[in-house]
C-alpha cells in the first residue's frame, strides 16, 4: 500500500495554524492607559509595578502660593514625585497607581517676616492616584487617617515655625499632557491645619512636572496617556 504524501504537508499546516492562534500578533494587542515610546499600538504597555518619576519641569518652579494666581509664598526649584503602577487597563480606562515619593528642596520665600525656607515636607505617603484616559485626569487622593498634608518649616525673624497644611478638598487633581509627558497641577487648594500666626491662613500648589518616564525600563523612556 502507498503512503499518502498528502499526509505530512496536512500535519504541517495544521501546526503552523495552532501556532499563529497560540501567538496573535503583538500589533493586535490593545493599548493600554499609560504606554511608554509613543501613544496607542505603537507604544509599550506599562507593566504593573514599574516606577514611574518626574521632576518639576525644566526652567519651572513648584509654587505654594497664598492665593490663587498670586505671587507670594514659597517656590521650590526642586522638586519630583514617584508612583508606583497598581493596574493599567486597556485604554479608554482608568490607571491605578500609588504615588510613594514626593519632594521639594531649593526653595524660597517672599512672605512677610519670613527670612528663608528651612524644608517643605509632604507627610501620610503613600497617597492613591488614578489615571483617566478620557480626560487626562490625575487625580491624587488622601484619606481620613492619611489626609494629603504638606508640612513647611521656615525661618523667620521671630525663629523657626511650622506651618501645616492640608488639601482642602481631600485630593488634588491635575492634567497629563503627550505634548512634553506632563503633569500640570494649578491652584490646588491648601487649608492650614495648624501653626504659627505668620504662616498664610491657606495655600494654592501649582507645579508642572515633566517629562513623566519609567525608571523600571531601561533607558528611562517617557510615558503616554492614551
Amino acid at each position: 500500500m502507498r503512503a499518502s504524501r498528502t499526509a505530512p504537508i496536512a500535519a504541517l499546516a495544521l501546526a503552523l495554524a495552532l501556532a499563529l492562534v497560540a501567538s496573535p500578533a503583538r500589533a493586535d494587542d490593545p493599548a493600554a492607559v499609560l504606554t511608554t515610546g509613543a501613544a496607542g499600538i505603537d507604544g509599550a504597555n506599562v507593566a504593573v509595578g514599574d516606577v514611574l518619576n518626574a521632576s518639576v519641569a525644566a526652567g519651572t518652579t513648584a509654587n505654594f502660593a497664598n492665593a490663587a494666581g498670586g505671587s507670594t509664598g514659597v517656590k521650590c526649584a526642586v522638586s519630583a514625585f514617584t508612583a508606583t503602577v497598581v493596574d493599567n487597563p486597556a485604554a479608554p480606562g482608568v490607571a491605578t497607581e500609588s504615588t510613594t515619593g514626593h519632594t521639594f528642596s531649593s526653595c524660597t520665600a517672599n512672605i512677610t517676616g519670613v527670612t528663608k525656607v528651612n524644608s517643605v515636607t509632604v507627610d501620610n505617603l503613600p497617597f492613591g492616584t488614578t489615571v483617566d484616559s478620557a480626560t487626562g485626569a490625575v487625580t491624587v487622593t488622601g484619606t481620613d487617617t492619611a489626609p494629603i498634608q504638606t508640612t513647611l518649616s521656615l525661618g523667620t525673624i521671630l525663629g523657626s515655625i511650622t506651618c501645616v497644611y492640608r488639601a482642602t478638598n481631600g485630593s488634588i487633581s491635575g492634567v497629563a499632557s503627550n505634548t512634553d509627558n506632563s503633569i500640570s497641577f494649578t491652584d490646588q487648594a491648601f487649608s492650614k491645619s495648624s501653626g504659627s500666626f505668620l504662616c498664610p491662613g491657606s495655600g494654592f500648589f501649582t507645579a508642572t512636572y515633566a517629562p513623566v518616564v519609567d525608571t523600571t525600563v531601561e533607558g528611562g523612556p517617557v510615558v503616554f496617556t492614551n
